[in-house]
């Protein structure tokens, strides 16, 4: 039969004692981590202890790396489609900027060049701006932002930055029309540059062309050459350029030739005309303010003649008294001599 002996000791207390085996631990791990510092005797075990490892970590960390990869997902689609969103409206009101700054800087060369163009003209200028253009065909009209307020008076010369775009035939308080240089009912004196040659350059009603009717055959004139202002309309100051010779045709039949020129200025394209003061009319008053001085010598002058001799006193305007004193002079000494 088999019986159970009963041992009351320690399971714990059996085989060596603890302290001697953490002694020889502890021993064993500063003598492992010796040679490691010193001779790096380990680094092969580590690398293959972390190649065994890898797989473990990469199964641990999968689930998290799983969770983290459908939430990014997710969020970057939605902010995606946010910033989608975003981009094309800032896209939207950039494009719509842009062509504000076009316009604008389209504006900006149109007013430099204007501005250009009127540094070598003389007397007072003002930019004006066409607000409105006439819609019948057969009148070459233009309404602009300047009237009487500013200064602006009826035959006012306009101008461009290539030439001379018509005058003003209307003036209002605030606005004022403008006749082109193309229209039928204008007529504008011209020259030709290269020979002087004088003659009229009329309206038909077309804003590329101009009719020279009163040129004969025999007129030294060609193509290429320059229209200018003669001023003998007291209207447009001489020198101004107005058009150039596109067509002349020569029939010796005719007494006149057919000739035709294109303006210069860009009638179906600006924005902006040159109003002109060249010698601006003069105000009643300014007249009258004007004559003053000139009277009032001759009234200071009477007494200074009536000292001199009585009948210039008497008649100031019928001749010069210079002339007489020295006569008067001349006499006594003639019998001296």
């Amino acid at each position: 039969m088999v019986t159970l002996s009963s041992d009351s000791r320690n399971i714990i207390g059996r085989g060596p004692p603890l302290g001697a085996g953490l002694f020889f631990l502890g021993l064993l791990s500063v003598g492992i981590m010796m040679l490691d510092h010193r001779g790096g005797y380990l680094e092969t075990v580590r690398l293959w202890l972390g190649a065994a490892a890898h797989p473990i970590y990469s199964v641990v960390e999968a689930p998290g790396q799983l969770f983290s990869w459908l939430g990014s997902s997710f969020a970057d689609r939605t902010r995606l489609r946010v910033e989608n969103a975003e981009l094309a409206e800032q896209l939207r009101v950039a494009r719509v900027k842009l062509l504000q700054f076009d316009s604008l800087r389209e504006e900006n060369q149109r007013l430099r060049a204007v501005r250009e163009a009127s540094a070598g003209v003389g007397g007072r200028t003002m930019i004006a701006e066409i607000m409105r253009v006439d819609v019948d065909p057969f009148r070459h009209r233009v309404r602009i932002n300047k009237g009487a307020d500013d200064g602006v008076f009826k035959n006012q010369p306009v101008l461009d930055a290539f030439g001379i775009v018509g005058q003003v035939v209307q003036v209002d308080k605030f606005t004022a029309t403008i006749i082109l240089i193309s229209d039928a009912e204008h007529a504008i004196p011209v020259q030709v540059n290269r020979n002087g040659i004088r003659s009229i350059a009329v309206g038909g009603g077309d804003l590329n062309k101009l009719s020279l009717p009163y040129l004969t055959v025999e007129s030294d004139v060609k193509v290429g050459d320059l229209l200018v202002s003669s001023g003998l309309d007291a209207i447009f100051p001489a020198g101004y350029p107005v058009a150039r010779v596109s067509r002349v045709e020569r029939n010796p039949a005719d007494t006149f030739a057919l000739v035709e020129a294109k303006p210069l200025a860009q009638l179906d394209r600006d924005r902006e005309v040159l109003l002109l003061w060249t010698d601006p009319p003069a105000q009643p008053e300014q007249q009258e303010q004007a004559k003053k001085p000139e009277s009032t010598p001759p009234a200071a002058s009477k007494p200074a003649a009536a000292t001199e001799s009585a009948p210039a006193a008497d008649t100031p305007a019928d001749g010069p008294t210079p002339a007489a004193a020295p006569a008067t002079r001349r006499q006594p000494e003639s019998p001296t001599e």
